[in-house]
């Protein structure tokens, strides 16, 4: 098999995989959300997350931290709280925070870099994620969510109101309010899964680590913007890293890697157009990348 053939096949094996998993994952949290609001009222979630002096923040950051979501997997987690009408300030916490302190990255990190640089990671990814979701709020970015994302789709079939029909009961509502979602968002996730699983595919481990070398004074910069199309899953995206090092990679540009990578992969931001307009999508992109430069030169420096 030639070079060629074998970043062909590597390309569609990848977008196979994604199209599969965060389908399924989408289905699924997507669900489960419905499930939450039918036990747990809007009033509630909304108390919760605009709790004052700065509680709401703090709950939401370690509430993204608990969650075991992907950045793309994040994102119905992200429509349910819109539907609650959550703070604006405490969503984008949330958004923030879930995939980045994911606890299956968490735990790889404690194990490959040790204890002290995990420490550092998640106070970085913790401390930047309240500060960012406070700042965009009080600059009023609510204003570039797009109407449409707060409303709660149709589910389709009748309801206990239809005469001469069945009532749907409440499980398979749940489920028409999903598949509705989804079919929302599949143009989005479709486009968005084809286009990292191109750049995954046609971009090697070596062409990143050589142009991330310690020698390169702007490798942590460059290390954070191939990290946002190169989407990889938490589960490979520290042992990648941990490759990536063992061939010159830098350790700042590494971190940096990381949180591009983890914190907006490009499925992700394509999934955001759904939810999102341009100015909002360009604030998510500029936190991600500023958190993922600023702890990869800060890493450099402490260690």
């Amino acid at each position: 098999m030639t070079i060629t053939q074998q970043m062909v096949f590597d390309t569609l094996n990848m977008f196979a995989f994604l199209a599969v998993e965060l389908t399924l994952l989408f289905l699924l949290i997507s669900y489960l959300v419905g499930v939450l609001q039918v036990y747990i009222p809007p009033s509630k979630i909304q108390s919760i997350l605009s709790s004052k002096k700065g509680k709401g923040y703090i709950i939401a950051g370690f509430l993204g931290a608990i969650t075991p979501f992907c950045s793309c997997s994040t994102i119905p987690f992200l429509k349910g709280l819109l539907r609650a009408k959550a703070g604006f300030g405490t969503m984008m916490v949330f958004l923030f925070a879930s995939p980045l302190l994911n606890p299956i990255i968490i735990g790889l990190f404690a194990v490959t870099f040790g204890l002290k640089v995990t420490l550092f990671y998640f106070a970085i990814a913790m401390g930047v994620s309240i500060i960012a979701g406070i700042t965009l709020e009080k600059l009023g970015f609510e204003k570039h969510i797009r109407p449409e994302a707060y409303i709660t789709p149709e589910s389709s079939g009748c309801s206990s109101g239809c005469s001469g029909a069945k009532p749907v009961n409440k499980w398979k509502k749940i489920w028409n309010s999903t598949w509705s979602d989804f079919k929302k968002v599949l143009p989005y996730l479709i486009g968005g899964i084809a286009l990292g699983s191109m750049i995954y595919g046609f971009m090697p481990t070596e062409f990143v680590a050589s142009i991330a070398n310690e020698n390169n004074p702007f490798a942590v910069p460059v290390a954070a913007v191939i990290g946002i199309p190169l989407y990889i899953r938490a589960e490979a995206v520290i042992p990648l890293s941990a490759a990536l090092a063992a061939k010159g990679m830098g350790l700042g540009a590494v971190m940096a890697l990381i949180i591009g990578s983890a914190g907006a992969s490009l499925t992700e931001v394509v999934l955001l157009k759904s939810i999102f307009k341009n100015k909002m999508i360009m604030a998510f992109l500029t936190v991600i990348l500023s958190m993922a430069v600023a702890a990869g030169y800060l890493y450099s420096y402490l260690f």
